[in-house]
């Protein structure tokens, strides 16, 4: 049964700067917020799990996306907040503005994308069950939505329950939001922290293949 995101506290996503994402995010920050070990994890995660030769939506975009070469794919769609950091990207093939804590639906047909990708940026949703929701409209049946993050952050914009937990008891957190949002099969979790880098956590949720 598809539970509400109101059964989340709205504690939860309160932030010590709730002014517009728009104005902070309006100048570029060209940093990637994991190192380099825990990026080439993420990486060979992605070159594991990910669809090869796919349409790809990198959710919460900026100038780099960590998609491995091999992948091959058809497409990548950015959706983020700086315009400058997106044109900046490689990997991108076109990109749209999109503030999801405004308006949490993506503006994307149904069943377009065979991966959605969230690196790093699940901290900064207000309203995650109902993204994760539409992700699951977005997606192709058998699609996979996968989302890392670690414990580096914008501390003004995170979260409050990203900034009070555990790292365990976040990775149970984002795998609720799967389960609240209704549909996904196949949810994973799994540590891949590198002995001399960042910690990374990821998290993954298969699109239902009958539910079109």
């Amino acid at each position: 049964m598809t539970m509400r995101e109101n059964t989340l506290p709205e504690s939860y996503f309160t932030r010590l700067d709730d002014s517009s994402d728009h104005e902070f995010y309006n100048e570029p920050r060209k940093v990637v917020h994991i190192d380099g070990p825990a990026i080439a994890a993420l990486e060979n995660y992605y070159a594991r799990h990910v669809p090869a030769h796919g349409i790809y939506l990198d959710m919460m975009s900026s100038w780099r996306s960590h998609i491995p070469p091999s992948l091959d794919p058809i497409s990548v769609v950015g959706l983020g907040m700086n315009a400058e950091e997106m044109d900046d990207n490689p990997q991108l093939d076109e990109f749209i503005i999109h503030d999801l804590n405004v308006t949490p639906m993506l503006p994307y047909p149904d069943n377009r994308y065979d991966a959605v990708l969230c690196a790093v940026s699940v901290q900064y949703l207000k309203h995650p069950v109902k993204v994760f929701k539409d992700v699951y409209r977005v997606l192709k049946p058998d699609g996979i939505f996968i989302v890392s993050f670690s414990n580096r952050y914008f501390p003004t914009k995170t979260v409050s329950v990203f900034m009070n937990s555990s790292d365990d008891e976040l990775i149970d957190l984002v795998q609720q939001y799967y389960v609240l949002a209704g549909g996904f099969i196949n949810i994973k979790h799994k540590k891949v922290t590198p002995s001399d880098g960042d910690p990374l956590y990821i998290v993954s949720g298969i699109k239902y293949a009958e539910d079109i």
